[in-house]
């Protein structure tokens, strides 16, 4: 059963229903108050606070988009990319790329040029979509991208070599186009974080993205009744397969285009908003800004608001303490998952087991795991080892690339490059990523471990600790700390609060400087290393 489908269904069951809200606040369209995953993106004039879609239209909108790309005899199997911000176009596109049995190429807003250029030649782009907000990024590249024959612009202002979107699929049909889908068929290509180095293309089939679904909704119970506050960029398979949960329950969800903690909590209030799914440092903004007294809780209707989760990156149990301590009663879960497992959920905690805060949890729905050594076999347990998974959601390979497919793929196993342990419940700790382990005088140094001890000191707002250059250990550790806001720390506060750490973990040099991480919350520790590594390079030579 092709994902398609899901939204069939519910335009024919649920069709006067609403589908998506997109929440713009005014607010967001001063450069000065952007959210800083929006740093590179120009913000879009005139956009009205509120707009909705029933899921009647939404399918309608896709039949267009779909009849759109065959009345253009676009072959079967072409991939289209998206390059669009959080909006109510979005998805719709999507589904109209899928049911014209193309495949949707989805774009990170934060690629340059060169990033869009190097995208599109790899997934051998033919389509591309995009929005106002990309339009100084398309202008230098745009009719020299290899293989791009056709632009489609949606918004105001579509430059010359565009069409525009919106006008040309209004001559189309909106019923379902003649075209059978199966689930072995390629439905899309995602793109690696690139966080060291340029992205890989990995694609999926049509039965991954109906396996996202059924593993969301079972993990998360979504209903009918519920609403999912969706904030994450679509372009990445976080955001987009929790919001298959709503799919498959035929539920609303509000695409809030910001991070700013009021917009959060009025989003929530005034959509009544039961789920919402946050990255690390937007919950603690937003945990800073009601303890700081900038926000009241009491201004705000909350109590609908039965689920908080968190994904994309290793969560500090400080932070889940702290939110579940200002909100008793809401559930809260960690899923984990690569875009090569089609997103969050190939391991997964539960509501349930919230007494194991900082585990990742257990193998999800449809899914199996496994910690191994270097030699592909288990480890015993306790000891670290590499995460691998197994389970429906595995990509089909890395597209163009069979020396990168057969480095991760191994059979049905997908090596993650996380190194993990199990405790004797059989729950899954995340130590760190494989490439990030430091090795110090002999010893194996997982930074991440360091990271969660750091945040717990009260001034600290974010942290990143790397591995220098070193000449007579090899490396030593370096914490990166983004103070909070009004605070003043120095160097000998934070060695004395590492006192309790063994002394190899201890980190031996301490930088104050802004944290990096990508739009899905991820630190970028490459960009660190980079700004950090050369000194201290410099240095280790000296001294040998």
């Amino acid at each position: 059963m092709p994902i398609t489908e899901f939204l069939e269904r519910n335009a024919r069951l649920y069709g006067n229903e609403s589908a998506l809200v997109e929440l713009n606040p005014s607010e967001a369209r001063d450069n000065s108050a952007t959210w800083r995953e929006y740093r590179l993106i120009e913000t879009t004039e005139g956009a009205p606070y509120r707009r909705e879609l029933t899921w009647r239209d939404f399918d309608r909108r896709a039949n267009r988009i779909a009849n759109l790309l065959l009345s253009r005899g676009v072959p079967r199997g072409t991939k289209v990319a998206i390059l669009l911000m959080n909006c109510l176009e979005w998805l719709p596109i999507y589904f109209g790329i899928l049911k014209a049995g193309c495949l949707a190429v989805p774009m990170n807003f934060r690629y340059s040029s060169e990033e869009i250029r190097y995208c599109t030649e790899l997934a051998d782009v033919e389509i591309m979509v995009f929005g106002p907000e990309f339009i100084s990024r398309m202008d230098p590249i745009a009719g020299e991208m290899k293989g791009v024959h056709t632009y489609f612009f949606v918004g105001q202002g579509s430059p010359a070599y565009a069409q525009d979107l919106l006008t040309v699929m209004s001559f189309c049909s909106s019923s379902a186009p003649p075209v059978a889908l199966e689930d072995s068929d390629p439905a899309a290509i995602y793109f690696s974080s690139g966080t060291t180095g340029f992205p890989k293309a990995i694609l999926h089939d049509h039965a991954a993205l109906v396996s996202s679904c059924r593993t969301e909704q079972n993990h998360h119970g979504q209903s009918r009744d519920d609403v999912f506050l969706c904030i994450p960029p679509l372009y990445h398979t976080g955001a987009k397969m929790h919001w298959f949960g709503s799919l498959l329950s035929a539920s609303r969800a509000v695409l809030l285009r910001g991070v700013k903690p009021e917009w959060i909590l009025r989003a929530v209030s005034d959509e009544k908003c039961t789920i919402v799914w946050l990255l690390v440092p937007w919950a603690q903004d937003l945990l800073d800004a009601l303890d700081e007294g900038v926000l009241n809780a009491e201004d705000y209707t909350l109590d609908q608001l039965r689920l908080m989760h968190i994904g994309a990156q290793p969560v500090p149990p400080s932070l889940v303490q702290r939110w579940l301590k200002r909100f008793p009663h809401h559930q809260y879960d960690t899923n984990y998952g690569l875009s090569e497992s089609i997103g969050p959920g190939c391991v997964h905690l539960g509501v349930e087991n919230v007494h194991k805060v900082g585990a990742i949890g257990k193998p999800g729905y449809l899914w199996e795991a496994a910690i191994v050594d270097e030699k592909g076999e288990k480890v015993p347990r306790g000891e670290v080892g590499e995460l691998c998974v197994k389970g429906p959601g595995v990509m089909k390979c890395y597209y163009k690339n069979e020396e990168a497919t057969r480095e991760v793929l191994r059979g049905d196993w997908l090596f993650t490059g996380d190194m993990a342990k199990e405790d004797e419940d059989g729950f899954i700790y995340l130590v760190d990523r494989k490439k990030d382990v430091v090795i110090s005088g002999g010893e194996n140094i997982y930074p991440v471990q360091i990271e969660d001890h750091l945040r717990s000191f009260d001034k600290i707002k974010d942290v990143a600790v790397i591995g220098l250059p070193d000449a007579r250990l090899g490396e030593i550790c370096a914490a990166i700390i983004e103070i909070k806001e009004g605070l003043t720390c120095t160097e000998e506060e934070i060695h004395l609060f590492c006192e309790s750490l063994p002394r190899y973990k201890r980190p031996r040099k301490i930088f104050f400087d802004k944290v990096p991480r990508n739009p899905t919350g991820k630190i970028e520790k490459p960009v660190l290393r980079k700004k950090y590594c050369k000194g201290s390079l410099v240095e280790a030579q000296i001294n040998s």
